[in-house]
């Protein structure tokens, strides 16, 4: 999302995990995604920085780059709660059954915490940090929406108002419908194939 949104062309080599080509491992041996190659001896592996990669080519909404020092602050908090705390309650969550220590329930009330805080902070305003979307809201949306439909179920009816508001918003966004396309596995004799861009033709994949 964060790369679309700079209208930033890359190219996409789509992946299944249980069947990691040469080609990725090469360049980054841990195996996890995304990657990206900027050149061969510039390859960035964790999400966030992708996404503070792609802000640095072109931020035209403001997202980070211009933020006054304590929003940047405040945003970077959150990403960073999300990712070292959330996301471990999240996999547990989800993956419930791999890890026999606790209950699905007991995950979910863990997890709850930090969906308890965004809620207090989307009833002040209509995005994490302002009434402007910014960094925050698309690093932290997709670990939501993951949270989410663990138990789709029960989070619709989850006293979390504002952010089930919040969420569904952004699952109803352009940019987000933008990217979210199926694509075949990469294979070494395709033709590149090039992630969408808010600039890209709707019907282009």
């Amino acid at each position: 999302m964060a790369i679309a949104y700079t209208n930033t062309q890359v190219e996409l080599r789509e992946i299944l995990l249980k069947n990691k080509p040469d080609a990725m491992l090469a360049v980054s041996p841990k195996g996890t995604v995304p990657v990206l190659v900027i050149n061969e001896k510039n390859i960035i592996d964790e999400s966030i920085e992708i996404m503070f990669w792609a802000l640095k080519q072109n931020d035209p909404d403001n997202w980070y780059s211009l933020q006054q020092e304590s929003i940047q602050s405040k945003i970077n908090q959150l990403i960073n709660e999300n990712d070292r705390e959330f996301k471990t309650h999240l996999d547990k969550y989800k993956y419930a059954v791999r890890f026999p220590e606790q209950s699905m329930l007991e995950y979910r009330e863990k997890g709850e915490i930090f969906l308890a805080k965004l809620n207090f902070l989307l009833s002040q305003h209509a995005y994490l940090v302002g009434d402007q979307i910014c960094l925050a809201d698309i690093a932290i949306f997709p670990f939501i929406r993951q949270f989410a439909y663990v138990e789709i179920d029960w989070f619709k009816k989850c006293e979390y108002e504002y952010l089930k508001l919040w969420l569904f918003k952004m699952l109803e966004s352009n940019l987000f419908t933008r990217v979210m396309l199926k694509y075949q596995p990469w294979k070494t004799q395709d033709n590149p194939t090039f992630l969408p861009t808010l600039d890209t033709p709707p019907d282009c994949k």
